[in-house]
């Protein structure tokens, strides 16, 4: 069967992929930036399709497709107008699939049982409406909070629980869901594929307990061997909640808004006809939550909500980036001859930032990060999704990794800090007569006299830090 999924680098495509593949299907994967892309390449039943679906389609492009999953979402790009974005990529899918074979579409959507309904569910109703103008015929499944390792909702309760002994939350904190594990979620999808029962149907699915937020913290706690307090307030407007998730969990800010909007409105499903249809174990809360827990330790997180370049590239893609300028550029370029095992050096590299850190200042780093939260900015708090792996296109605390390529040595990182200007940081080995030298580059761009100003008021620290992390990583064999 030939099957199309768009959002395939996303949270849910990225645990999709292989299970089609798994199941014999030749999956077409729809994707903005290819060079993005670093799962199964080479695959037999793998092919990939480079688009942007906020531009309609043009020239060549698939139309030997049995069935697509659309899971294009853009609520972590802006507070107001994401709506918007999500109508054009809708419009422009169902132009597209219009001119296919296809005849089913399947969409993962939001549960929106309430009548007062939220910008982000409301949005998510809306694009159903837009599919559902489409020739194939759609199948919509619903879901509330996905519980799994990398899921946004997830992340943010494990952050709030294991930082906070004592919480001070706001009253949505009482509000109920429906929660579902990331691998039940997976086996829905699977199963509606070009399944009869399902053509032109819309299904809530949800897992075995209805629980409120305070409930799930309360449990995640549990788990983790945790005594939590949880203190409920009437007066916490949304805009403090916002602020209140934004400084305290690793979310953006237009994200937390759209969250905390969201989290107002109760996400229960009003009936499950889809149990009838389809059969599976539907997994417990807590088991869910060990299971999320288990492949964080395990360091097996197969996809995580931050690594999406909605969280913080809007508008950029890798290629755009890769080449670093030189032209009004400044540049502080350090190396080191390397008199240990090169292989050692390139693995520690390869595990910068995170938990890890960055080898030298990292009260600095953690600074920079702090301010940088303060004025809107990523922070370091997104991490890592992988303790030892990096991929182009991963977020790596307040930077993105756009190329990763350790047959060549190099890695490269792009700031999304906020800054005036642009900034990369480049680690490469080059190899002469059998000696290698360690390469360590930092290029800023400044925006106008504001970046200027800022390069050189930073530059005693940034002396300090790239002399310092460059003589740790030489030396790290």
């Amino acid at each position: 069967m030939n099957i199309l999924l768009t959002g395939a680098n996303g949270y849910i495509g990225k645990r999709l992929l292989p299970v089609l593949l798994a199941a014999g299907h030749r999956v077409t994967c729809c994707i903005r930036d290819k060079k993005r892309f670093s799962l199964h390449k080479g695959h037999p039943g793998l092919t990939i399709w480079e688009h942007d679906f906020h531009h309609p389609p043009e020239g060549e492009f698939p139309r030997d497709i049995d069935a697509a999953y659309y899971l294009i979402h853009s609520m972590s790009s802006s507070i107001s107008d994401f709506h918007e974005s999500e109508a054009l990529t809708a419009n422009n899918f169902v132009e597209y699939i219009n001119q296919t074979r296809a005849r089913q579409v399947i969409y993962l959507s939001g549960i929106t049982n309430q009548e007062n309904l939220s910008k982000h569910l409301a949005s998510r109703k809306n694009v159903e409406a837009i599919l559902n103008r489409a020739t194939p015929a759609l199948t919509t499944l619903k879901a509330g909070i996905i519980i799994g390792s990398g899921s946004s909702s997830f992340e943010i309760m494990r952050d709030l629980v294991e930082k906070l002994p004592v919480m001070v939350a706001p009253q949505w904190i009482e509000t109920r869901s429906q929660p579902i594990a990331i691998r039940n979620v997976i086996e829905y999808l699977q199963a509606v594929l070009l399944n009869e029962k399902t053509l032109h149907q819309a299904f809530d699915i949800g897992g075995p307990e209805v629980l409120s937020y305070k409930q799930m913290l309360l449990r995640i706690a549990k788990v983790r061997n945790l005594k939590r307090l949880i203190l409920t307030i009437p007066v916490m407007t949304p805009r403090l909640s916002s602020y209140w998730l934004y400084f305290v969990t690793s979310i953006s800010y237009p994200l937390a808004v759209n969250l905390v909007n969201s989290m107002k409105v109760e996400v229960i499903a009003d009936d499950i006809p889809i149990h009838g249809i389809i059969r599976i174990h539907l997994i417990e809360f807590d088991e869910a939550v060990k299971d999320s827990f288990q492949k964080l330790e395990s360091d097996n997180v197969l996809s995580s909500w931050k690594d999406s370049f909605i969280s913080s590239m809007e508008g950029k893609t890798l290629s755009g980036s890769l080449k670093v300028p030189t032209m009004g550029c400044y540049i502080d370029h350090r190396k080191s001859m390397l008199q240990k095992d090169v292989h050692r050096v390139l693995e520690t590299i390869w595990s910068i930032g995170g938990d890890n850190g960055w080898y030298y200042g990292n009260w600095l780093w953690k600074l920079r990060g702090f301010i940088d939260r303060l004025v809107g900015g990523t922070g370091l708090r997104r991490g890592r999704t992988s303790r030892h792996s990096l991929n182009a296109g991963d977020a790596l605390d307040f930077w993105r990794v756009l190329l990763a390529d350790k047959n060549h040595m190099r890695l490269l990182l792009y700031a999304e800090m906020k800054l005036p200007g642009e900034a990369w940081l480049e680690f490469r080995i080059s190899r002469e007569n059998n000696r290698y030298t360690l390469h360590q580059i930092a290029t800023f761009r400044p925006h106008g006299l504001t970046g200027r100003l800022y390069w050189y008021s930073l530059l005693p620290m940034h002396r300090i830090i790239f002399r310092g992390m460059l003589q740790k990583l030489s030396t790290a064999a």
